[in-house]
């Protein structure tokens, strides 16, 4: 990478603070459909941003859900790489734990806060900030960028499978690059090699035509949270296993090999524990924390709500109650089979006197691997230690990208995580943050990596 591209490159990432300010304000929430035009100004917004970095083509797609936002440069005859991230953003529950309001981008001790900021506009903005830096002093002739950024990544992706079938030919790559996923740590470079898979479903309890008064009915007639709290409490046994049918039946057992690569690692449990803030860590017994979070599925209760939740009392016996499963899963596990077997699980549990029907949620991921030995893998990672210094770790990600194996399956093309968020920014949490002094290394490993990907795809 030149000098000239290094000085770009540091010019535009000095902005990068206000940039993130403006893309952060757009609370552009996919899950709620009163955020449906923050969503699209989002889109707009960056569609704008794309075209001031010199990438053309630019064009908002219809996709039957929000747009995705596309853009491509380069010579058609070179190798493909496809540049992918997020525009669209949890929601903010409970609103009432954020210090300050989570669209209105506060800068504290050198730290963005709002929602988005780390998930996924931080990233977004070293990425196109390095490669403005690269088009505007040295555009490489020897790799074509395409640009998909879509707007649904935040409720698992449901209109991208039946988009990127139909428009496969526009998107045709030899490589994808992410600018969604993370590092493990701030303390040293890391590149994930793996995801999780994910599926949901939401479970409703009914006991009664309508709510009781508790004084006339109480005592004689089921209540329909306690139902609820008994359906749920049958999903993992005392020990913390999952205790579905057939959720384990496709599991394979981590090798000897992958569990000392896991045990390798500088990470103690401990500190983990203080950093999450847990009294003690919990979970699937016979495995540590990380091999837990990395290499074994996962079910957890996300949202339980019913009966009366506003300031003071209401004297009823609720006859409705309500949760949503998620399920984080590993290699070989199906995710539409994991719905039916939960759905089924769950409808058997019904308590006597509780009608309970389990329905599977839209927007379900397969898990996604990289080989550790892939030659453009092992090129950022000389980048990012240039980049940040230490040596990179290779690590794995508990998370999903659902995008990731739909591009392997679609494209044919694998998808390298190259992200400048940390695992500790709290994204899908309150008070998300994203370090302002990861935009500069940031802008300056994308360039320098887009400046020398191109070899590789070739080889």
């Amino acid at each position: 990478m030149s000098a000239q591209t290094q000085a770009r490159a540091r010019e535009l990432a000095a902005r990068g603070a206000q940039e993130l300010t403006e893309f952060v304000s757009i609370p552009s929430v996919s899950a709620l459909d009163r955020h449906k035009a923050d969503v699209g100004r989002a889109a707009e917004w960056l569609a704008a941003r794309m075209r001031r970095a010199g990438i053309g083509d630019v064009e908002l797609l219809a996709t039957g859900g929000n747009p995705v936002v596309y853009g491509a440069v380069g010579p058609r005859s070179a190798p493909t790489v496809l540049v992918y991230g997020h525009y669209d953003v949890q929601p903010v529950d409970p609103e009432s734990e954020w210090q300050t309001s989570p669209f209105a981008p506060t800068i504290r001790d050198g730290r963005l806060f709002g929602r988005g900021s780390s998930d996924d506009k931080g990233p977004i903005v070293c990425a196109l900030a390095g490669i403005e830096a690269l088009l505007a002093t040295a555009p490489p002739d020897d790799v074509r960028l395409v640009f998909l950024f879509e707007g649904e990544e935040e409720i698992g992706s449901p209109s991208l499978p039946a988009f990127l079938h139909r428009e496969r030919e526009r998107f045709r790559s030899d490589l994808v690059i992410s600018a969604d996923g993370g590092m493990w740590r701030v303390s040293e470079p890391s590149l994930n090699v793996s995801s999780k898979g994910m599926c949901a479903v939401q479970v409703d309890v009914e006991t009664a035509p309508s709510d009781l008064h508790s004084g006339r009915h109480g005592g004689a007639v089921p209540n329909a949270l306690h139902c609820l709290a008994q359906v749920l409490a049958g999903l993992h046994d005392d020990t913390g296993r999952v205790a579905v049918p057939g959720f384990y039946d496709q599991v394979t057992t981590p090798t000897p090999a992958q569990r000392a690569e896991v045990a390798a690692l500088p990470f103690r449990e401990e500190d983990y524990r203080q950093e999450v803030g847990v009294d003690r860590l919990w979970g699937e017994p016979g495995y540590s924390t990380l091999e837990r979070l990395w290499l074994r599925p996962t079910l957890d209760v996300v949202g339980m709500w019913g009966g009366f939740t506003q300031e003071g009392m209401k004297t009823i016996v609720p006859a409705r109650a309500h949760a949503k499963i998620s399920c984080r899963l590993v290699p070989d596990q199906d995710p539409e089979a994991i719905q039916r077997n939960l759905c089924a699980h769950l409808e058997a549990s019904a308590p006597p006197g509780a009608r309970v029907r389990a329905t599977p949620i839209e927007g379900t991921a397969r898990p996604y691997a990289l080989p550790a030995d892939y030659p453009p893998l092992l090129l950022a990672a000389d980048v990012l230690e240039r980049a940040l210094g230490g040596t990179n770790l290779m690590v794995r990600m508990g998370g999903t990208l659902p995008a990731a194996e739909l591009f392997q399956r679609e494209l044919g093309a694998y998808t390298m995580f190259f992200s400048f968020s940390v695992a500790d920014e709290r994204y899908h949490a309150p008070n998300e943050f994203f370090r302002l002094d990861r935009i500069e290394p940031g802008a300056l490993a994308w360039a320098d990596l887009i400046a020398r990907i191109g070899p590789t795809l070739r080889a």
